[in-house]
């Protein structure tokens, strides 16, 4: 494993037996701890593996665990599905990362957001906008956006403007730094998220926070609360939907209550907004 995946291995599984109170594990709760949650022992006799192995792991020197050991390791953990993926791509990721291709919007995905109804757009690697139909852009302003610097974390970290935006800041920067630590891990040694999370960490206190927190969590749908400067407060839900044969690009659209109040608003914008969307990041 490279330098940093030694130290992102080490630092998911601290954070996460933290969390475990040793009563909630079986455990007698000896009055005060030093550190919160599981202590190395702990996990390492509860999942079965001596002390010794499991310090190596916690430290990044677990070379070939097998998958009994991280599977008892999850359980004990008390991981979840996302996490326990999490968990293996920081316990095995690729040999050699090699440089991610530059983005590229098949023609039929930019056709099929403009017919879409709704506010829709395709985020690539890193939260990168790679394209988004009218309606979208009529939503979070995509176009208004510094060509090269579409990027849903930077925006909700580095926009001054993104607390007005989303009332909700402090739930949709949560999600933000999960889902953007996920897909760290998915993709090892990647310079460009390496530079972005340089840029969130030196920008924004609250980012290194989360970060910090080795919290993961997948993109895969919720709500979100969005003050438009023209109909107001938007409470949409949203879906993800990732390209099969790409699956580092995933469509994101809002979704509303048809004959809602927030349908009319998103109608009003409808009318409003002209032209197709589009554009690739830099």
């Amino acid at each position: 494993m490279n330098g940093t995946n030694l130290d992102e291995l080490g630092g998911f599984l601290r954070s996460r037996r933290a969390r475990i109170r040793p009563r909630d594990a079986g455990l007698p709760d000896a009055g005060r701890r030093r550190v919160p949650g599981l202590r190395r022992e702990e996990v390492a006799r509860l999942a079965g593996v001596s002390v010794d192995y499991y310090v190596r792991l916690e430290q990044g020197r677990g070379h070939n665990v097998s998958d009994a050991v991280l599977d008892a390791v999850a359980r004990v953990l008390r991981l979840d599905a996302t996490e326990r993926a999490h968990l293996y791509d920081l316990a095995r990721p690729p040999r050699e990362a090699e440089p991610p291709a530059p983005a590229a919007v098949r023609p039929r995905v930019r056709t099929m957001l403009d017919a879409i109804q709704a506010p829709a757009f395709l985020l690539g690697r890193c939260m990168d906008v790679l394209a988004w139909n009218a309606l979208g852009d009529a939503v979070v302003g995509f176009s208004a956006m510094p060509p090269g610097e579409r990027n849903m974390a930077r925006q909700a970290f580095l926009d001054p403007a993104a607390r007005t935006l989303y009332p909700r800041w402090t739930e949709v920067a949560a999600e933000t730094a999960a889902y953007l630590r996920l897909d760290a891990a998915r993709h090892p040694g990647d310079p460009r998220m390496a530079a972005l999370v340089a840029e969130l960490s030196a920008g924004n206190p609250e980012f290194r926070a989360l970060w910090e927190d080795h919290t993961v969590r997948e993109k895969a749908g919720g709500r979100k609360l969005i003050r438009h400067p023209v109909v107001g407060t938007l409470d949409v839900g949203y879906e993800t939907l990732a390209l099969p044969g790409d699956p580092d690009q995933l469509i994101v659209v809002y979704v509303v209550a048809p004959d809602s109040a927030e349908a009319e608003k998103l109608a009003s914008l409808t009318t409003a907004a002209s032209g197709p969307g589009g554009g690739v990041t830099a």
